[in-house]
């Protein structure tokens, strides 16, 4: 199995849910919430798989960080088969469309979109909410390729499973995904840093933070035991943690 990082890079955000691209200038004087935004690509025998789309970040160029780090490992979007959705805020879904002059398209073409239907209900019961971007997401959900799930738990392969877990959102999903060597496990929002596993708190930002937290706990037991390697999405230091 290979893991590829896919750092956008380091955020401040605040209420708003905007981003600040984080630098050696501003960085000591920004107060708000920092944060990494890393979505992942796994590699197993059977699939090209991407947890989460990232925030859409460009380099100066105006090309997306995500497709410069696709082609500096040789990789090109249609190879990917699977795009795997934790949730809907904006700073997981972005790159799973590209914009163009005639409107827009997918950018993984060949690639099944996962969300979950709850999910999305809940999305679009709450539009004045800051976390989404829905004019991306009402042009995602117009692809071709989505896969709506409505089950709390399962296997999308047999290498992949997933599960319904809440925490930071109703209804964020987590997945695992195994082969007989290792497991990586990517529990999104509910496990986004390292130092979560530090302090057992519920944080306030979570939609249900207590849940969140026993989650946490379950999970480094689980992690411990079974030697996971575990996926940081917004860890400022550290991508994948091995136990």
């Amino acid at each position: 199995m290979r893991i590829v990082p896919l750092k956008e890079g380091s955020f401040s955000t605040g209420k708003t849910k905007d981003f600040t691209m984080l630098t050696e200038e501003n960085g000591e004087h920004l107060k708000r919430i920092k944060m990494s935004v890393t979505p992942f690509l796994v590699i197993t025998e059977h699939d090209v798989i991407l947890l989460d789309a990232g925030i859409g970040w460009k380099n100066k160029d105006g090309k997306t960080v995500i497709s410069e780090i696709l082609e500096n490992e040789n990789i090109h979007p249609s190879q990917v088969t699977k795009v795997l959705l934790s949730r809907l805020h904006k700073d997981h879904i972005e790159t799973t469309i590209t914009r163009t002059e005639n409107g827009f398209e997918a950018t993984f073409p060949n690639a099944e979109i996962y969300m979950q239907k709850r999910e999305l209900a809940f999305a679009m019961k709450n539009r004045s909410s800051h976390s989404f971007n829905f004019d991306t997401l009402e042009k995602l959900i117009q692809l071709q390729n989505i896969v709506r799930m409505d089950e709390d738990q399962g296997n999308i392969t047999q290498e992949n499973s997933f599960e319904v877990t809440g925490g930071h959102t109703p209804f964020m999903q987590v997945f695992r995904i195994s082969t007989d060597e290792e497991t990586v496990f990517y529990g999104a929002d509910n496990l986004p840093q390292k130092l979560y596993l530090k302090y057992r708190l519920a944080y306030k930002s979570d939609f249900d933070g207590r849940k969140a937290m026993d989650l946490r706990i379950r999970w480094a037991k689980a992690a411990s035991e079974h030697n996971w390697k575990v996926l940081l999405y917004h860890d400022l230091e550290k991508s994948v943690m091995e136990f």
